[in-house]
């Protein structure tokens, strides 16, 4: 059974399935807006019970691609997928989150609702297709194609300036790329293929890898974001719907992360080691530099917008340390940032759709009114903090400690960014949620209803299980990040 493609483009089946329903009944109905949002719900959860059986079929004691898909394409191409310890539990945190990001939608979207719930099955197509992609044309054409969705979703259904982000997102990301398309086909041309498990074992010149390795770079290094090109980010962040700041924070800023894991450590290790120091600065400058700029935001999501800056930058050092303390922190960090990142989205939604306002000075309080509320926003600013007992704490402590291999001065400069966000972190939940309710319009705010609870109990669990028993993850990805590390320190004589 083919189940990386039932996975991939299940979605697309409630994109069909809206699409008919759009065509013999009036969209603005009542009844069909209804019935669309039943469709991409089952949608998704059909997707994520697919996904849940590839984990579970999953060999943990193999380092190769499984389930591979291999068939002929067109002019020598072929369409081949496949995934391993690092893209499966990506693939995974995927299918998770849309349904999520459905479920918030459900009463926030209230114009071309249909187009809206297309546009999420598309992109869920589009990301899990990044993951499970074992060719570079393919790969490129689902990491494109991933940007258009995206750029509708901002564009439509953001905020007073959701054209200007829209289209600042949409050129950063697309001019990085237009470099990689150079490089994959330069690569091709080189190397006489375009398959990634062949091109992992093929042996550039190293001359020629410093090329190839930079114009992957300019992606992913958009994609992530890593400083300085991190600035489309917080405007894309707060001009979004909630839900797509969900999906860019916990999704989209993974693939960079993942490029840099799939291409260039593994086919570019000698320009991997070469740039490395490059990465750390940069790397360093984020997690320092960004927390500070979070901490003079007066709107909630673009500080924690700026804090995805910030915690990207332990990935990309726990990355390029080389060694596997770093790579296994840099795996985890990816899926919690996932799980925390959109939580605090979420929380950030519920007070929104009541008040309308993201200003930080416009709360206090909140305690008063909505205690459940403060409750589950505690958690994960704790998580985002790094708390022990979330799973924060373990990316981050992993990332450091792989970083401290590589580069003393670099580990140790980092560990101010986990005492910088406490500062911004612990501050915002004091200013939103404690000290005295003044402000009447916040008298009758509600509480979290049932929708929102079941919204947050996944990711609450989440965030606990792998904070506690973070082995749920390792297992999983042990195995092909050793191949790895191994194969990479070979290369570079480690």
């Amino acid at each position: 059974m083919p189940i990386l493609s039932l996975i991939t483009y299940a979605p697309l089946v409630g994109v069909a399935a809206i699409l008919a329903l759009r065509l013999f009944s009036r969209p603005d109905d009542a009844r069909t807006v209804g019935a669309a949002k039943w469709i991409a719900l089952i949608t998704t959860l059909a997707t994520l019970a697919l996904s849940v059986l590839l984990v579970v079929q999953f060999d943990r004691n193999t380092a190769g691609f499984q389930f591979v898909e291999d068939n002929a394409w067109f002019a020598g191409l072929h369409y081949r997928l496949g995934v391993d310890g690092i893209s499966v539990l990506f693939v995974l945190l995927t299918a998770f989150l849309m349904p999520i990001c459905i479920a918030a939608s459900w009463r926030s979207i209230e114009t071309r609702v249909l187009e809206y719930l297309i546009a999420f099955l598309l992109l869920e197509t589009l990301v899990i297709g990044v993951f499970c992609a074992l060719d570079l044309v393919l790969f490129y054409v689902f990491f494109e194609f991933g940007l258009v969705p995206m750029f509708l979703i901002i564009g439509i259904w953001g905020g007073k300036r959701r054209v200007y982000a829209a289209f600042k997102f949409f050129l950063y990301t697309l001019l990085g790329s237009v470099l990689m398309l150079a490089a994959i086909l330069a690569m091709i041309n080189i190397s006489g293929t375009s398959s990634i498990p062949e091109l992992m074992t093929y042996h550039f010149d190293p001359a020629v890898q410093t090329w190839l390795w930079l114009a992957f770079f300019a992606s992913f290094a958009v994609k992530m974001p890593m400083w300085p090109v991190h600035t489309w980010l917080p405007d894309a962040h707060v001009e979004a719907p909630t839900a797509g700041s969900v999906i860019l924070a916990g999704i989209l800023l993974k693939m960079g992360g993942y490029g840099f894991m799939r291409f260039s450590l593994p086919m570019f290790p000698q320009a991997s080691h070469l740039f490395a120091p490059l990465v750390f600065a940069l790397s360093v400058i984020a997690i320092v530099y960004t927390s500070l700029v979070a901490f003079r935001q007066v709107d909630i999501k673009k500080l924690i917008a700026y804090s995805s800056v910030a915690h990207m930058g332990f990935v990309t050092m726990g990355i390029f340390s080389g060694n596997l303390q770093g790579e296994q922190g840099a795996m985890f960090q990816m899926l919690s940032h996932g799980l925390i990142s959109g939580a605090l989205f979420l929380c950030v939604g519920v007070v929104y759709d009541r008040m309308h306002t993201r200003e930080i000075a416009f709360y206090g309080g909140l305690v008063k009114r909505m205690p459940w509320y403060a409750a589950v926003f505690m958690l994960f600013t704790m998580g985002n903090v790094g708390l022990p007992g979330t799973s924060g704490f373990v990316g981050e402590i992993l990332t450091m400690t792989g970083a401290y291999g590589a580069s003393t001065w670099t580990a140790l400069i980092a560990a101010t960014g986990v005492i910088l966000s406490a500062v911004y972190a612990l501050s915002l939940y004091r200013r939103v949620v404690f000290g005295e309710l003044t402000n009447p319009k916040l008298a009758a705010i509600a509480d979290l209803d049932w929708r929102e609870v079941a919204i947050f109990a996944p990711l609450i669990a989440g965030t606990l299980i792998l904070g506690v028993y973070p082995n749920y993850v390792f297992n999983l990805t042990q195995t092909s990040v050793d191949h790895l590390v191994t194969v990479y320190r070979a290369a570079v004589g480690g």
